[in-house]
């Protein structure tokens, strides 16, 4: 990310405002005050301590939590969703540039720092996804369907015993897991392309709000929308993931044969 990009995030609008860093600026001053420096100076080293915490919010560019990652990294259909967000997002950003300073542009710089976090959201959604399909080729899920028909078949005649159900119990849970986990990379594949199209249409509606034929209020409302519905795609991919992972955990390692 660009310094720019660094810098217009919610992350760091929070280090600016937050407590603690209004508590370093003031520690900062009262050390500076106490050790006998002249107010100016004190002042100046509480504008360091909390500047200091801004500067460690914007961060270097590379950071270890960013969702954004090198699209190599990512499997497709994942790495095309997240690079077409980002594509409508560039054209977004030109749109706005395109318009003369005043209030509009100011109302759409703010709606570009928005859609920023719905990109973040894009990358976190595609890095899950890609997750969620590599999980799903860990789990051997022939041998264990074939494991459990031979289990099915010994035992067709007879109750089966303690150690034997414990051991379908697992086995079905290897395959519910599975099925689970590829149920999620499905659906989330499938909002993810719309979500996508949404983006594109966000920016057919920026082109009309920058010539004045359209209502930034409905343009505001829509960039939330979308934002608001990529979060909820992610963290219900993450819930689920985590369920399906938790049964397959408990069902015990996926056969091997």
């Amino acid at each position: 990310m660009s310094l720019r990009d660094r810098i217009y995030t919610p992350k760091v609008a929070r280090a600016m405002m937050s407590p603690l860093g209004i508590l370093l600026a003031g520690a900062g001053a009262a050390v500076g005050i106490a050790t006998g420096l002249p107010l100016l100076a004190a002042a100046g080293l509480g504008a360091a301590a909390w500047g200091g915490r801004v500067m460690a919010a914007i961060g270097t560019g590379r950071d270890a939590d960013s969702p954004r990652v090198p699209a190599q990294q990512l499997s497709e259909p994942w790495r095309s969703y997240a690079l077409q967000a980002e594509n409508a997002k560039r054209r977004f950003d030109q749109i706005v540039r395109s318009v003369g300073a005043g209030p509009l542009r100011t109302r759409l710089e703010g709606l570009s720092g928005r859609l920023d976090e719905g990109i973040d959201e894009s990358w976190r959604i595609a890095r899950r996804g890609h997750e969620i399909v590599a999980a799903i080729g860990t789990i051997d899920t022939q041998s264990a369907e074939r494991e459990l028909a031979e289990l099915h078949q010994s035992v067709d005649d007879r109750a089966p015993s303690a150690a034997e159900q414990e051991t379908a119990k697992s086995l079905e849970a290897q395959l519910a897991s599975a099925q689970r986990l590829g149920d999620l990379a499905t659906r989330s594949r499938d909002r993810l392309r719309l979500l996508d199209a949404r983006f594109d249409e966000l920016v057919a509606r920026t082109v009309e709000v920058s010539v004045g034929s359209g209502d930034t209020d409905v343009l505001g409302n829509d960039v939330d929308g979308l934002v608001t519905e990529l979060e909820a795609l992610r963290t219900a991919m993450e819930e689920t993931d985590q369920a399906a992972r938790g049964g397959l955990a408990a069902g015990g390692p996926a056969s091997t044969g």
